[in-house]
């Protein structure tokens, strides 16, 4: 049996129709499931048990033999959060928990860092274990996954074979409930729909322009396929960046989104909320030499492809995938 946590959410869910679409349906689900337009993201899939994320690790040890492996997609990812003792409860102590249960019971693990680790990129963007200690996240949350990641490298006992993703801005369907944190396509192509326009954020730096700053945004139909090569082809243990490798710009997208959606697009640009301008990032762009030396050879989504399949077959009707 494979366990997803963070099963409802955006990445989880995909991961449980990507796993359903090779076959494979001996899965257990793990989430809070108190939101019901979160719930919906698992409409039609097939999975063989549900358990509460407070129940998981009690579960675990009474069921770790029928185990083959869990794929930790749960976290708490809200950048504006500021209480850090909910990160720490959820993304730190509780992922703490799992990978001691993972070390004791011979479980793989694959779980969801993030880029945010990086903070302004000042040690630029490449997955280097010597790194870690010296990035200094904009936010707690980034706070929590990079103090998650020092953790990890640390323990002298590891699952059998672990990995740490460093998600870059990942965007695709089952992303309806995520509300403000939802993708930037998300947030755009609601809003030409109901204004006929899209107001971009305006840069706050006189060395980039108004709707240039760049981030390495990758579909999340590429994120649930590496996550699957990752299980099957099992390379070193670590940290592993996982965007595109090449950074596109805000008005590239929004661009995009109106030319999906069939309408010339008519973009504006508004002030950066005062509460994130501060740690707001203007580029982002993974090194991703290490997962390619690692044997991954599949190309990415274009943002245009990407943007196209979304919009199309998902957002217009917004559907689930």
């Amino acid at each position: 049996m494979l366990i997803i946590t963070g099963a409802a959410g955006f990445i989880g869910s995909c991961l449980v129709r990507y796993f359903n679409d090779r076959g494979r349906n001996d899965l257990l689900v793990s989430d809070d499931f108190s939101r019901a337009d979160k719930n919906r993201n698992l409409e039609g899939k097939a999975f063989r048990e549900r358990i509460h994320r407070s129940e998981l690790h009690d579960w675990l040890d009474r069921h770790y033999a029928s185990v083959d492996g869990i794929l930790h997609m749960g976290a708490r990812t809200d950048t504006t959060e500021k209480d850090t003792a909910i990160f720490d409860e959820l993304n730190l102590h509780f992922s703490q928990r799992l990978w001691q249960q993972c070390a004791r019971y011979d479980i793989p693990l694959i779980y969801a860092s993030s880029a945010a680790t990086y903070g302004l990129g000042e040690h630029g963007y490449r997955d280097s274990h010597e790194l870690v200690s010296d990035l200094h996240p904009l936010n707690p949350y980034g706070v929590s996954k990079n103090d998650f990641d020092q953790w990890a490298l640390g323990q002298e006992e590891a699952p059998p074979f672990w990995v740490g993703l460093k998600f870059f801005n990942v965007y695709g369907p089952n992303e309806y409930h995520k509300g403000r944190m939802a993708s930037v396509i998300f947030h755009t192509a609601r809003q030409i729909k109901a204004t006929g326009g899209m107001k971009l954020f305006r840069s706050h730096r006189p060395d980039i322009a108004d709707g240039q700053q760049s981030r390495d945004f990758i579909y999340v139909k590429d994120v649930v396929r590496v996550i699957h090569w990752l299980w099957e082809h099992r390379p070193a243990n670590g940290l592993y960046n996982l965007g595109t490798g090449q950074a596109r710009s805000f008005l590239d997208l929004a661009t995009n989104t109106f030319r999906a959606m069939g309408r010339e697009p008519d973009i504006s640009f508004i002030d950066t909320p005062e509460d994130i301008r501060d740690t707001y990032q203007y580029f982002t762009e993974a090194d991703m030499h290490k997962l390619r030396a690692a044997g991954y050879e599949a190309p990415f989504h274009s943002l245009e492809e990407g943007i196209e399949d979304y919009v199309t077959n998902y957002l217009q009707e917004e559907r689930i995938w």
